[in-house]
């Protein structure tokens, strides 16, 4: 099933191009491997899922094939279309949903939401909003996969040169402050011209409120 609102190419943001001409590259090459933060989210994914900035899906496809529901989001057509395809050749759970990740809004609770290399692709406000969001949409016992580049990052060529953020080094394991943290990872990556990524993940699972008390809430941008 797909659900296809306005264009979000149509603004002409310099990141979603930039990741539309890698996916339909990806593609035509059938390049088609889960990628190590991918992979490290795997066994950590359970139930109904939430796969925010899916891209071509590696991880969307894989949960879906493993028994999980994945409403997979994402703003490159390309990608969707190819996840789409896969998921109606092999009937798998997958329901997928073009969107601008800018305005996005997440409308009912999940078991597992994931936001893999996503957040750092707004202003901080926007950034903080959404991760907020986030943790307000995992349902109590279900879990949180959310990874992003950190200052110290000196590869910018995929962003809009006023709108990303770079989260501090522990800023993210911060943010899950009254959560369980299942896992918590920085990695540096090399990348072109000299240049670093610089990573951290971060796989949480939301506790159950205690009796006549709130669950955790997320902490202010």
């Amino acid at each position: 099933m797909s659900d296809r609102p306005n264009d979000p190419l149509a603004g002409g943001s310099r990141s979603v191009s930039f990741f539309e001409r890698q996916f339909q590259r990806q593609v035509r090459e059938r390049e088609f491997t889960l990628n190590p933060f991918e992979i490290l989210a795997l066994d950590h994914v359970t139930g109904e899922t939430l796969d925010l900035g899916c891209g071509l899906g590696n991880l969307t496809l894989e949960v879906a094939r493993r028994g999980c529901r994945v409403v997979a989001v994402d703003g490159s057509p390309t990608a969707l279309a190819h996840i789409q395809e896969v998921a109606e050749e092999e009937s798998l759970p997958v329901e997928t949903v073009l969107a601008d990740l800018g305005t996005f809004r997440i409308a009912r609770d999940f078991d597992t939401v994931v936001a893999i290399g996503l957040l750092m692709f707004f202003r901080r406000e926007r950034a903080l909003k959404l991760l907020s969001h986030i943790q307000e949409r995992v349902r109590p016992r279900g879990r949180a996969v959310v990874n992003v580049l950190v200052e110290g990052t000196t590869f910018l060529d995929m962003f809009d040169p006023e709108n990303y953020y770079l989260f501090g080094s522990d800023e993210l394991r911060e943010r899950f402050a009254g959560w369980d943290i299942l896992v918590w990872r920085a990695e540096t990556y090399p990348a072109p011209s000299g240049t670093v990524k610089e990573f951290t993940t971060v796989i949480a699972e939301k506790r159950e409120p205690e009796p006549g008390r709130a669950g955790p809430t997320a902490r202010e941008p």
